[in-house]
């Protein structure tokens, strides 16, 4: 037999090894021409996949009044559930929630659990790094809570003492970078508040916005600092590179705030929990 039929051979052999093999432990060969990973993922979860399954997965709160969080009917209710059941409307889908804590929202996104997070995600230069944020809904920043017989009234009074935040808040970030405070984290809202009531900490710092609510229902405590760090700003959130539903998403909160919908949705949802030293315009944006 000749050389050349010989060779002909073996790399006929060889190539057949590597199909079994590709074949056998699931290797695929790359596909050029579809882009980039955030362009399949926006395949996957994108405005016509949504539409084809008729409902949208939606991530949310599921203890945190009154954003996202439970009623004693078993209702799911909230600022947030307010926004995500107009959102299915209007696509014309039906809805499903997908409960998230604080330090989960990005992996529930990337893990294809959901499509889009509702769940009071603040935007920040990190997570826009790992997750892409539509318009913003609502501004926001970061308050401090304490017991009203022993008020944390400056960052000053923290200095050497406990301090509560949730995991994977932008509370815990912006202490994070503070000298001379000692954090105490939390995988959820429930656990952190829990945690304040015991007297596990001297504190507790989150969002503003619902720290407001949560000391009108818990009147032992007081809002000592209302405002600390820069204003931030509230959006929904969908995986890196879904372009589709970030586009749809973008225009379907311009329309929501050029028809009135935050400003009904504040009063329905949010004026009953807030205390008279909260106006729409300290959190909704016109």
């Amino acid at each position: 037999m000749k050389k050349k039929n010989i060779f002909n051979i073996i790399m006929g052999i060889v190539a057949l090894i590597v199909v079994v093999s590709a074949a056998y432990f699931g290797f695929t060969q790359p596909n050029l021409n579809s882009g980039t990973a955030g362009s399949r993922w926006s395949n996957e979860n994108g405005i016509s996949e949504i539409k084809r399954r008729g409902y949208i997965r939606v991530a949310v709160f599921g203890d945190l009044p009154p954003y996202g969080w439970v009623n004693d009917q078993g209702k799911r209710v909230g600022y947030d559930v307010y926004l995500a059941r107009r959102i299915a409307k209007d696509l014309n889908v039906k809805i499903r929630f997908i409960q998230v804590n604080a330090n989960n929202r990005v992996d529930t996104l990337n893990s294809n659990k959901a499509d889009i997070v509702l769940a009071n995600f603040t935007v920040t230069p990190e997570r826009k790094d790992v997750v892409d944020f539509a318009k913003p809904y609502m501004k926001v920043s970061v308050g401090v809570i304490s017991p009203k017989n022993a008020p944390i009234k400056s960052a000053q009074e923290l200095k050497g003492k406990k301090l509560i935040v949730t995991k994977g808040t932008t509370a815990e970030n912006y202490f994070a970078k503070q000298s001379g405070v000692n954090l105490l984290k939390f995988d959820s809202k429930t656990q952190q508040f829990n945690a304040l009531k015991n007297g596990r900490g001297a504190a507790l710092a989150d969002d503003n916005s619902y720290l407001y609510a949560w000391v009108k229902k818990n009147p032992k405590y007081v809002v000592g600092i209302k405002s600390i760090g820069s204003r931030q700003y509230v959006s929904p959130a969908v995986k890196k590179g879904n372009l589709s539903l970030l586009k749809w998403t973008n225009q379907e909160i311009t329309k929501l705030t050029q028809e009135g919908f935050f400003v009904k949705d504040y009063q329905t949802e949010l004026a009953p929990y807030f205390g008279k030293d909260i106006k729409p315009t300290d959190i909704i944006l016109k």
